[in-house]
């Protein structure tokens, strides 16, 4: 008996897709990438897909920067696009093997990260807020003294997460500096105040979905996705946005110069700017993507929740983060140092 063949496969039978196989490896941040898009991409195309997981961008450049990784893509969050590139570490992509990267929505794609998308595409983006089990406090949780000044309730109870930009702009902007601040007096006030929170933080830690889904966490530095599946699996979760301003961020997918599996690389990078596919990968880990005619296949839930749409009254609070350089960089990072020991 025959069986039927999806408008998906007819279209592929035509093409490389078609008859593509082996491998490729894909080193992303943990627990972010849809399983079922990378089954539909396997049947598609008979390409396996492995992923190795990583829990910051420094971790993940280090990995890269050591060689013989033996990952074929990455996705770092968008200052780390350039500083890919500046290192050799990433190919420039051939656009022309890449027909849907007309996909890509009009305001992700001139970027100050990649003008013109010659070097990466959109993954996924989102906020960088807190997340508050409401049954234990029950204040305000729209500001980031939740974790710089933790109201008695929520101490040895909280968990900041280990990537720095994400964390050192919440903190900057708390103590009334911009992003990137370079002002001494400022980032003083920085170090002060999160070397004086730290004792009262329970652990810098990646896991937020699971741990505060199970209670294990009252309160986390969060980003927005990762609320809304820790909502999902505890409604006690609440995401909020400091109103003294919070973090904006994309990540991307790069093409490294090393690449074992390139041919197939491209395929992938091609495949998930579909609009189906890029709504998978947001459908998964409940975060924006930049790919035009996805919001068609978007689940419901994700068009009125809390943490996707953005409440008016903070809307103006989000600032966009990139890697920092110069003097700024150097004050973060020492004080990021710091913050590990």
């Amino acid at each position: 008996m025959k069986k039927l063949l999806t408008a998906t496969a007819l279209l592929l039978a035509g093409t490389s897709l078609a008859s593509a196989e082996g491998s490729l490896q894909l080193y992303n941040w943990g627990n972010y990438t849809s399983p079922e898009l990378l089954a539909k991409f396997e049947k598609d195309t008979g390409i396996k897909v492995t992923v190795t997981d990583f829990d910051s961008n420094d971790t993940a450049l280090a990995k890269i920067e050591a060689g013989a990784s033996g990952f074929d893509l990455v996705v770092p969050s968008a200052g780390f696009v350039k500083i890919y590139a500046d290192k050799g570490l990433i190919q420039k992509l051939d656009l022309t093997r890449l027909p849907n990267h007309k996909n890509i929505a009009p305001e992700w794609m001139d970027v100050e990260w990649d003008k013109g998308r010659e070097w990466s595409v959109p993954w996924q983006w989102g906020s960088t807020g807190v997340s508050v089990n409401t049954k234990v406090y029950t204040g305000d949780i729209n500001t980031s003294a939740i974790f710089m000044d933790p109201p008695a309730e929520l101490q040895g109870k909280l968990n900041v997460i280990p990537e720095m930009g994400d964390v050192m702009a919440l903190a900057t902007l708390y103590e009334g500096g911009e992003v990137c601040s370079e002002d001494p007096e400022v980032m003083k006030k920085v170090r002060d105040a999160l070397v004086a929170a730290k004792p009262k933080w329970m652990s810098m830690d990646y896991s937020t979905v699971e741990k505060m889904g199970n209670n294990d966490y009252a309160a986390t530095v969060d980003w927005n996705g990762s609320a809304m599946r820790a909502r999902l699996a505890n409604p006690d979760v609440a995401y909020g946005y400091p109103k003294e301003g919070y973090g904006l961020w994309m990540d991307n997918v790069v093409l490294l110069s090393d690449a074992k599996n390139a041919d197939n690389a491209y395929i992938f990078l091609d495949y998930i700017m579909q609009p189906e596919n890029a709504a998978m990968l947001s459908a998964f880990a409940r975060y924006a993507n930049g790919i035009s005619g996805s919001d068609a296949f978007m689940p419901e839930d994700m068009k009125t929740a809390p943490e996707i749409v953005t409440p008016a009254e903070f809307k103006d609070k989000g600032h966009f983060v990139t890697v920092c350089s110069g003097k700024a960089l150097e004050y973060q990072t020492a004080i990021w140092t710091e913050l590990q020991k």
